[in-house]
Formats: C-alpha cells, sequence, structure tokens
C-alpha cells in the first residue's frame, strides 16, 4: 500500500469511526462495523489501527492538539483580559467546528477515557489552561467558575437541543453566555 494511499485510508477511517461511534457510541462500534462501512476488511483496519482504543485516540487527537494551540496563543496574549478572549473564541470556535466529536467528548464513556488518557499524559496542559482562566493564584471559586465556564461551553455546544442552529447563531450564543459569565464585555462586530 502507498503512503498516500494508506494516508487517505486512515483520514476515511478516522472520519467512519467518529460517524459510527456518533450512532452507536464507542463501545457499541466494533472494529468489524468500522471495515464493513469503510468496505474493506478487518485486516485492511489493523493496519492502521491494533485496538479500537487507538482509533478512539486519533479521532480525539486532532481536536485536542488545537485546543493546545489555542491555549498556547492565549498564553502569548499581553493582558490578562486578551489571554481569557482569545482562549473563550477560541475554545467555542473549536467546539462549533466539532461539535458531533465534542457531543462525544461529553457523553461517550469511551471517548472520554481516550480524551482523559490524552489530558492527563500532559498535566502540564491542563494546568496551562486553568492557569489562563484563573490566573496564578487562584481561590476556590475562580477555579470553579473555569470549570463551569469549560464544561457548559462543551456540554451546550454538542447538545442535541442546538444542533438544528447555524453555526454563527451557536457561536455567538455561547460566547455570549461565556463572556457573561467571566465578566467580559461584549465585543462590538
Amino acid at each position: 500500500m502507498d503512503v498516500v494511499h494508506a494516508e487517505d485510508t486512515r483520514t476515511r477511517l478516522l472520519g467512519t469511526a467518529l460517524r459510527l461511534f456518533t450512532e452507536h457510541g464507542v463501545e457499541g462500534t466494533s472494529l468489524q462495523m468500522i471495515a464493513d462501512a469503510l468496505g474493506v476488511t478487518k485486516a485492511a483496519v489493523y493496519y492502521h489501527f491494533k485496538t479500537k482504543a487507538e482509533i478512539t485516540e486519533s479521532v480525539a487527537e486532532p481536536v485536542l492538539r488545537e485546543l493546545e494551540g489555542i491555549v498556547d496563543d492565549a498564553r502569548a496574549q499581553r493582558t490578562r483580559g486578551a489571554q481569557i478572549d482569545h482562549l473563550l473564541d477560541g475554545f467555542v470556535d473549536l467546539v462549533v467546528r466539532h461539535r458531533a466529536l465534542v457531543a462525544l467528548f461529553s457523553s461517550d464513556p469511551g471517548i472520554a477515557r481516550a480524551v482523559e488518557k490524552s489530558v492527563h499524559s500532559s498535566e502540564s496542559f491542563k494546568n496551562r489552561l486553568l492557569e489562563v482562566l484563573v490566573g496564578p493564584d487562584p481561590d476556590l471559586t475562580a477555579i470553579v467558575t473555569a470549570q463551569v465556564l469549560l464544561a457548559g461551553i462543551a456540554i451546550a455546544g454538542g447538545s442535541p437541543e442546538v444542533a438544528p442552529l447555524d453555526d454563527e447563531t451557536l457561536r455567538e450564543t455561547l460566547l455570549g453566555v461565556g463572556r457573561k459569565l467571566y465578566n467580559r464585555p461584549r465585543r462590538r462586530t
């Protein structure tokens, strides 16, 4: 199998896995189901991934890597307000663009385990993310507020109740709620 074809198959495999995870959950999706949906053999799936856990982690990995970039860019902003605004804008954009996966992050134990494994392997990432929102010496209220902000945006953004909303309406609504929770001024558009 040439490299370009293998990469295309891998990309298709991850897209198919995400679709099946969304429909059946991680636990309800087998490697055989993924192979059948792709029209390939189970051996072809094994060529790219040895376990379903590897597939699950690979489905989540690009979004987590993008979030890391958003956090690093936010930390590079000059003022605390600019850091919070950058993180909030980037996080909301990420949630809106990846609604299906974010819904799985919030509701499916299989994806949640993959995310937790990735995030725990980078404890410094979690600390950097929270520090942007709470500063260097936070009190309990600041920590809880940051957790509510992140979890609330993720859960609401992936909720079936907001699935009919267009991206811009969802983005503006989530940003408005996040800004209100953090007492950030409304941005003029």
